[in-house]
This record gives structure tokens, C-alpha cells and sequence, in this order.
């Protein structure tokens, strides 16, 4: 029995050694320096079993042969738990992660969203800046404006104390001239009382006449405005206003004046000044000549400024259809001549101030010290006054 002993032992040491030898490959998978204490543990064992000499069959044991199988089933056992673990740990951690992509996507969204609102702030603060200088603009060009109109009404009025000037020095110059014979010869020439009295009656009827004409054109001032306003000719609707605004201005002041007839040369004095138009010949005194001289001047001026906004309005040139053109009463007060021939010379007048307006040149007239003027040839030209007596 003793005999057998040692070798009883060694097929323990080996059988140990086998077993641990499957065991310690999976215990080495998870952490390998468990396994070798644990081998060294059985190690010990197995030589402590055989410096004791226990007996023991050549057969091992159940228990003993199922001791290390059992300790490799715990070991994996304890690896799956492990992973299972890990597993759980991982899964445990995928919804914070895709938790935080979320939380991620929230804040690219939300600095999306921020970005987004600070363009459409910069946009509108862009539009905003540009309407404001577009009405700065706006309201610059309306300034000008006035003040141009403000500069012409006031050229005009000085042109017209101009004339009113001239116009005495000549009568004056042309009476220290006259000799004493002439002065006789045309008091002789006098008008008698009894056509006095004719021409001053014919004078009120065509006053009246006059008068009912231009209430009657307020109607058509109306509607050239209503068209401009719908052709988008916001510079020529404004010269028309002025032109309106003049003409009343400058009718209500002569209405209110008391006439003197008898007191007025004209009513006394013979004419002495031939011209035509629509066929027909016309006579005049040296008073209803300067009035056509007067309306041919006006016309002028007046198709100057038509022209002018029409080139401003980018408007083809249609001197006809101003509202100065169809009314061309401007400087007429209903005496001296007829009103048809008033019209007819000033739109004459008109239609060449029209085309220098238009074309931003003068062929018809000049500007000097600050005023524009028909020419004097082309006036003469336009008028062809016979002088007679």
C-alpha cells in the first residue's frame, strides 16, 4: 500500500495539473493572475496531500476530480457575469448618448434658430435704413423742387417789374422825342366819346366772356390732374398745379380792382398796328401790341417749365397736351385784344418754349442773369405787327 503511494500522488499532482491546465486558459481570458495563484494554491495542496502519505486508490475521487471543473464552471460563470455587466453598463450608457447627440442637436437647432433671427434682424435693419434714405431722398428732391419754383415765381415777378420798367422809360423816352406837332397831330386822332363809349362796352361784354371761360376751365384743370396722376407725370402734376395756383392768384387780383375805362389811353388812343391769324386781319394801338408781346413772352416761359418736367418725367415730347398749352390765358385779363388772339400768341410762344425745355437747349430763346427770354428776332417773327400812321 505504501508502495503505491507516491504514485498515487503523482496521478493526483498530474490530474490537478491537467485540469488546472484547461482551467487556467479561460480564467486567463478575464485577469490571468488569478489563475496562477489558484494554481499554486492546488499546487500546495496536492504536496501537502503527499508529504501527509494519505491513501488513496488509483482512481481519483469524484468530489476531488469535480473540485477544479467546478472552480472553471465559476470562473466562467464569473466572466459572463462580467460581460454581462459590461453589456448592461454599455446599454445603460447608449441612451445618455444618444440622449446627448439630442441635446447636441437642440443646441445646433437652437444656434440655427439664433443665427437665422440675427440675418432676418440685419435684413430688416438694412430695408429700414433703405426706405429711411429713400424718404430722405424723397424729401430732399421735393425741397429743391420748391425752392426752384420759389426761384422761378420769384425770376418772374422781377422780369415782369423788368418790363413794367422798360416799358415806362419807352413811354416816356418816345413822349420827350415826340415833337409838338405829333403831340397836336394825335390829339387830333383822338377817339371821339361816341367810340370811346363803343369800344369801352365791347371791352365789358369780352370781360364777362372772359370771365365765364376760366371758371369753366377749372373742370378741365381736374382732369389734366387726374391723368397725370394715373401717367405717374408727377413733374409735370406739379407745374400744373403751380400753373393753376398763378392763374388764380393772378385772376382774383384783377377782379378785384376797380376798371377805369376813361381814364385808360387805350380806350382813347387810335390804333396804329396791323397783324393776322386764323386768316384774318386784326388793329390794334401800341397797348394791344405790347399785350401780344406780353402773351408771346408768357408762352414761352410757360413752355420752358412743360418742357422741362416732361424731361423730367422721362415723357415723350407732346406740347399739346399741357394744361398751360389748352389754357393759355396766363397774363391776360380780358382787355385790350381779343382773348383768341391772346392764345394764339401765346401758344406760339409756348410751343418753342416746349422744345427748348425738353431738349435742355435754347433755339428759340437765352438765358441770362438768371432768366430765360425769347429771343427778340424770333418774337418779332412770330408777332409780323405791321406799324402804320
Amino acid at each position: 500500500m505504501n508502495r503505491h503511494t507516491p504514485r498515487s500522488a503523482l496521478a493526483v499532482v498530474t490530474g490537478a495539473m491537467l485540469v488546472l491546465g484547461f482551467a487556467a486558459p479561460a480564467a486567463a481570458r478575464e485577469k490571468s493572475d488569478d489563475g496562477d495563484r489558484k494554481e499554486q494554491q492546488l499546487q500546495r495542496k496536492a504536496k501537502a496531500r503527499a508529504n501527509a502519505k494519505q491513501p488513496m486508490d488509483d482512481a481519483v475521487p469524484a468530489p476531488q476530480a469535480e473540485q477544479p471543473r467546478q472552480a472553471g464552471r465559476d470562473e466562467l460563470r464569473r466572466l459572463q457575469q462580467v460581460e454581462q455587466k459590461q453589456a448592461r453598463q454599455h446599454q445603460a450608457a447608449r441612451p445618455q448618448s444618444i440622449e446627448r447627440r439630442q441635446v447636441e442637436n437642440r443646441g445646433e437647432r437652437i444656434r440655427g434658430d439664433e443665427q437665422q433671427r440675427l440675418l432676418m434682424q440685419q435684413r430688416h435693419a438694412r430695408e429700414q435704413a433703405e426706405r429711411h434714405e429713400s424718404i430722405s431722398r424723397q424729401q430732399a428732391a421735393r425741397r429743391n423742387e420748391a425752392i426752384l419754383r420759389k426761384e422761378d415765381q420769384r425770376r418772374a415777378q422781377q422780369e415782369r417789374i423788368e418790363q413794367q420798367r422798360r416799358q415806362v422809360v419807352r413811354r416816356q423816352q418816345d413822349v420827350t422825342r415826340q415833337p409838338v406837332a405829333d403831340l397836336q397831330r394825335q390829339r387830333q386822332q383822338r377817339l371821339s366819346e361816341q367810340q370811346q363809349r363803343l369800344l369801352i362796352e365791347e371791352q365789358r361784354q369780352r370781360a364777362q366772356a372772359y370771365q365765364q371761360r376760366i371758371d369753366a376751365q377749372q373742370a378741365l384743370a381736374r382732369q389734366r390732374a387726374y391723368a397725370l396722376q394715373q401717367q405717374q407725370r408727377m413733374a409735370q402734376y406739379r407745374y400744373q398745379q403751380d400753373y393753376y395756383q398763378r392763374l388764380y392768384r393772378q385772376q382774383a387780383q384783377w377782379a378785384s380792382q376797380r376798371y377805369d375805362y376813361y381814364n385808360d389811353p387805350f380806350f382813347y388812343t387810335p390804333a396804329n398796328y396791323g397783324y393776322s391769324f386764323g386768316g384774318q386781319r386784326y388793329e390794334t394801338n401800341r397797348y394791344g401790341a405790347d399785350l401780344l408781346r406780353n402773351a408771346v413772352r408768357q408762352g414761352y416761359q410757360e413752355g420752358l417749365r412743360a418742357g422741362h418736367a416732361d424731361r423730367m418725367d422721362g415723357w415723350r415730347p407732346d406740347y399739346r397736351s399741357a394744361y398751360a398749352y389748352q389754357d393759355a390765358n396766363y397774363g391776360y385779363n380780358g382787355y385790350y385784344v381779343r382773348q383768341d388772339a391772346y392764345n394764339y400768341y401765346f401758344r406760339q410762344g409756348f410751343r418753342r418754349g416746349y422744345d427748348d425745355g425738353h431738349q435742355d437747349a435754347y433755339r428759340y430763346g437765352r438765358y441770362d442773369n438768371g432768366s430765360a427770354s425769347i429771343l427778340p428776332t424770333v418774337l418779332s417773327t412770330i408777332l409780323g405787327l405791321q406799324l402804320f400812321n
